[in-house]
């Protein structure tokens, strides 16, 4: 996996950019951020018990963002590139919500997704969805 260790830009772009909570097939809860546009920008890496536990983890995500680590790899089985993002332990935490044809598409979506984490509101129930 191609290392990056912190952002590039800027968190411009954070109005309008919520965190939705899904529920998977197993019944567990996933956090995904979307952007204003609708579009998925992240996803969560593994699944939570509660929503309370999923939102927990996001927001200690958002925190603890410069002791994360990522990169760019090649999806396995190959056809694309994905990127995903490791806490200070090595555990994947976030991944990229799809495959990208394009390395430089998927290393730009990295670098959005990671520069805009410290700007988040998370503390705003808007940004839940909750108004």
């Amino acid at each position: 996996m191609e290392q990056s260790k912190g952002p590039a830009g800027s968190a411009a772009g954070t109005t309008g950019t919520r965190c939705q909570t899904d529920i998977d097939a197993h019944g567990g809860y996933g956090w995904r951020l979307v952007a204003s546009n609708g579009r998925a920008m992240a996803v969560a890496a593994v699944s939570f018990g509660s929503p309370g536990q999923c939102r927990a983890a996001f927001v200690a995500l958002c925190a603890e963002h410069a002791d994360h680590s990522g990169g760019i790899q090649h999806r396995k089985g190959g056809g694309g590139w994905i990127w995903a993002l490791r806490d200070k332990t090595g555990t994947v935490v976030a991944v990229s919500p799809r495959t990208y044809e394009r390395h430089a598409t998927c290393r730009s979506a990295y670098d959005r997704f990671r520069a805009m984490l410290p700007g988040l509101k998370v503390e705003e129930e808007a940004f839940w969805g909750i108004s």
